[in-house]
């Protein structure tokens, strides 16, 4: 019964049993017990996501973008694809930062917790800390210095250098669209079949998730001795996450139809509502396609000669709702450490987590990966991660069905402004 059950509902109960465990055992004095032989199975399981960080990054990109030949060659209903899909992607971003910085989640933390925190990851926070004072007194344009890798081979052993291996990778996947196709065919064709090796390894890493949720919220809430307030700060974090979605999806994407297409809310949510149950039973975007592919055509009237280019480029490049909960979870893991992100930080964030969600893989517990890149960008220890892999399950469907409707939307702005909506078939002059 236990291999039938959903993956999803493996992870809830992995979730609830590590709480349960958690409490019974700092009850009855199983602290050693649980941090000594079960704590360090969720340890393994961080370290299983952290090793597949780079070449994921890496190697989604490059596939991603090579896939792409039509956009940077032939029209520009790629140019508009590829703005609008980076413009929603801001928005989600920015919207996430400023929601989380008004509602700080992570203060809820007591400050003797705080200081746990930080007395236990002190040399890791010394020494970023030092960095960001180094950052400091560089050029306001340093950032985009440090970009650019002297040497990719170091930047790809230092998961803190993670936005140098996009960097790379972005001008690697570019190269190869700019050559005749038959001198990098076979090249494609390896970049493909290792993408999806490394997306058959995280669906192997992301069986053993359950095991890894229970470990890890055991172990946390016996190194918080069952503190309440430990669910305070998570259950506010949770809140702030779905609120900040399901904003985007009943206010943003409706308003961008409403004023670039003319399509009511209603409709438009009515239409994308089959694709938004799939994605959120699924947790996968690439799966979710099909149906999204359907719903756009058939619903909201656009020309398969739009959806077929536009919506296989979203399940790539256009993550909004991972990109939103990667900002929020960000700011919210170093408000729990007690680290004050400077508004050099947030920029890092932002940028990171834009370009971060253009290698995000369309399948479930892609995003926890991705995370880790964000966290590392700003120095924050992805240890953090514990504080919020138990909850991520279903806020994960959430996030997925956010970024289908903005492939929706997208495809539907694109559509109209080539005149092939609403059933008008009408050729784009060259």
């Amino acid at each position: 019964m236990w291999k039938k059950l959903p993956l999803i509902w493996k992870i809830l109960i992995g979730m609830l049993l590590g709480m349960v465990w958690g409490i019974v055992a700092h009850a009855l004095g199983w602290d050693e017990f649980t941090l000594n032989w079960i704590k360090p199975w969720g340890v393994i399981f961080l370290n299983l996501l952290k090793l597949v960080a780079v070449p994921l990054i890496f190697v989604s990109l490059v596939s991603g973008i090579a896939s792409l030949t039509n956009i940077t060659k032939l029209s520009r209903i790629g140019l508009k694809t590829l703005v609008l899909y980076i413009l929603t992607t801001l928005v989600a971003i920015s919207f996430g930062l400023i929601l989380v910085s008004v509602v700080k989640p992570g203060n809820t933390f007591p400050e003797e917790k705080k200081l746990e925190f930080q007395q236990k990851f002190a040399p890791h926070l010394e020494e970023k800390q030092k960095v960001a004072e180094q950052e400091q007194e560089k050029s306001p344009l340093h950032f985009l210095v440090d970009m650019v890798p002297e040497n990719i081979v170091k930047a790809a052993g230092d998961n803190s250098k993670m936005l140098q291996v996009i960097f790379f990778a972005i001008f690697f996947g570019i190269g190869m669209v700019l050559l005749p196709e038959e001198k990098v065919s076979v090249v494609k064709k390896f970049f493909d079949g290792l993408n999806e090796i490394i997306l058959k390894i995280i669906d192997i890493f992301m069986g053993f998730a359950p095991y890894g949720v229970f470990a890890l919220l055991a172990g946390l809430i016996i190194d918080f001795s069952g503190d309440v307030a430990l669910f305070k700060a998570l259950g506010l974090y949770f809140i702030t996450v779905v609120v900040g979605l399901l904003l985007l999806i009943i206010f943003f994407y409706p308003t961008l139809m409403k004023v670039f297409v003319g399509v009511s809310p209603f409709r438009f949510l009515r239409a994308i509502l089959p694709a938004q149950m799939v994605a959120f039973s699924t947790s996968s975007s690439a799966a979710t396609l099909p149906v999204t592919k359907r719903q756009v055509e058939t619903e909201l009237k656009v020309h398969p000669e739009i959806s077929n280019f536009v919506l296989p480029i979203g399940v790539t490049i256009n993550m909004d709702g991972t990109s939103c909960y990667q900002a929020i979870a960000a700011v919210f893991i170093a408000e729990v450490f007690g680290v004050d992100l400077s508004f050099g930080q947030m920029l890092i964030i932002l940028l990171t987590a834009l370009l971060a969600s253009i290698g995000s893989p369309g399948v479930p517990g892609g995003s926890i990966v991705m995370l880790i890149i964000v966290l590392s960008s700003v120095g924050l220890p992805v240890e953090g991660l514990a504080l919020i892999l138990g909850v991520d399950r279903p806020l994960d469907m959430l996030r997925t069905a956010v970024n289908v409707t903005g492939d929706s939307t997208v495809a539907s702005i694109v559509a109209k402004s080539e005149g092939l909506i609403n059933n008008l078939e009408v050729t784009p002059e060259e």
